[in-house]
C-alpha cells in the first residue's frame, strides 16, 4: 500500500481531484503537473491525489496521456502521497483498458465513476465496477455523482460491491448522509466527501477526508479541519468551515470545477492555471476579479500582479 494509509483511511484523508495542466500548444504539460503535484503534497499537506478524474478533464484527454499523466505524477510524489488514477468510464471494456494502464503506471489505486449517460440498471453497475475491481490488484474507489452520470449507486448495491476484497471505499456526491451513513454502519465501505460543501458534515458522519476541489488552494486548511475533528475540536472544525465558505461558494457554484480552480491557480501563479480543453473555457475577467475577492476574504494570499484588469 501507498504512503500516508491506514485501514479507516485506505486512500489517505486529504486527496484533491487534481487538474490537467495543459501547455500554448494544448499538449498536456507534464513537467507543471509534476510541479503542481509536489505543490499539493509539500505546500498543502495533501495525503494523496487523483489524476484523470473529471476535474482533470478525463474526457478529452487520451489514454496514453492518461498513462503518462499517472507516470509523472507518481514518479514526482508517489513517495510521499497516494496516486488515484481515475478509470471510469461509461464502456465498461475501455475502463478495465484504463485501469490497467493506471497500474502498470505506477499508481496506488484507482478511482471509478458510475457509468454515465447510458443509466445503466443496478445490476449493470454491479457487473462494471466488479469487472473494474477484478482487472487490477490495486484497492478501488467507486465515484457516486448521479447529478452527472444519471442514476446512483443505491445503498442496496454498495452493499453488495463492499464484498469485493478490493472495493474499499466510495468518493460520494450524492448528499444523502443519512442513507450512506447506514451503508457505514452496515459494510466495510469507507466514505470520502466528494462534494466540497458538505465536508465537515461528512466528517459528522464518519466520513474518513475529503476528494476535493478547493483543496488545490486550500487543502492544508482542509487538512486543518480533518485534524480539528479527529482531536475532538469541534469548535476549530466549525471555525474553518465557515472561514473556508467563501472559497468553496466562488470555485465549486458559480461555474464548472475545472475552469473556476484553473482560474484560482492563475490567480496564484501556481503550476495547472493555464487552458482548458473545448468544451470547456477559461474564465472571463469578470470571475477571476470576484473569485479574486473571495479567495482573499477566505484568506487566501492572493498576489496583487495576478488582479485581472475589468472594465467598470
Amino acid at each position: 500500500m501507498a504512503p500516508s494509509t491506514t485501514e479507516d483511511a485506505p486512500f489517505g484523508r486529504m486527496l484533491t481531484a487534481m487538474v490537467t495542466p495543459f501547455g500554448p500548444d494544448g499538449g498536456v504539460d507534464y513537467e507543471a503537473a509534476a510541479r503542481l503535484a509536489t505543490y499539493l503534497v509539500e505546500e498543502q499537506r495533501h495525503d494523496g491525489l487523483v489524476v484523470n478524474g473529471t476535474t482533470g478533464e478525463s474526457p478529452t484527454t487520451s489514454d496514453a496521456e492518461k498513462q503518462r499523466l499517472v507516470r509523472a505524477v507518481t514518479e514526482a510524489v508517489g513517495d510521499r502521497a497516494v496516486v488515484v488514477a481515475g478509470a471510469g468510464t461509461n464502456d465498461t471494456e475501455h475502463s478495465l483498458k484504463l485501469a490497467r494502464e493506471a497500474e502498470a503506471a505506477g499508481a496506488h489505486g484507482l478511482l471509478v465513476v458510475t457509468p454515465y449517460y447510458n443509466k445503466p440498471p443496478q445490476e449493470g453497475l454491479v457487473r462494471h465496477f466488479t469487472a473494474v475491481a477484478d482487472a487490477t490488484g490495486l484497492p478501488t474507489m467507486l465515484y457516486d455523482i448521479p447529478g452527472r452520470a444519471g442514476v446512483p449507486i443505491e445503498s442496496g448495491t454498495l452493499a453488495r460491491l463492499a464484498e469485493h476484497p478490493r472495493i474499499l471505499a466510495v468518493k460520494d456526491a450524492k448528499g444523502d448522509l443519512f442513507g450512506s451513513s447506514k451503508v457505514m454502519a452496515e459494510t466495510g465501505l469507507v466514505f470520502y466527501s466528494g462534494d466540497d460543501n458538505l465536508n465537515l458534515p461528512w466528517l459528522s458522519v464518519g466520513a474518513a477526508g475529503f476528494v476535493s476541489v478547493v483543496g488545490h488552494v486550500v487543502g492544508a486548511d482542509l487538512h486543518e479541519m480533518i485534524d480539528a475533528h479527529r482531536a475532538g475540536d469541534q469548535a476549530r472544525a466549525l471555525r474553518i468551515h465557515r472561514r473556508l465558505l467563501p472559497v468553496v461558494t466562488a470555485i465549486m457554484t458559480r461555474t464548472q470545477g475545472a475552469i473556476a480552480v484553473k482560474a484560482a491557480l492563475n490567480l496564484l501563479g501556481l503550476p495547472g492555471g493555464g487552458a482548458l480543453r473545448s468544451p470547456l473555457v477559461e474564465a472571463s475577467p469578470e470571475f477571476a476579479a470576484r473569485l479574486r475577492e473571495d479567495l482573499t476574504i477566505g484568506g487566501v494570499k492572493v498576489p496583487e500582479a495576478s488582479i485581472p484588469e475589468v472594465d467598470r
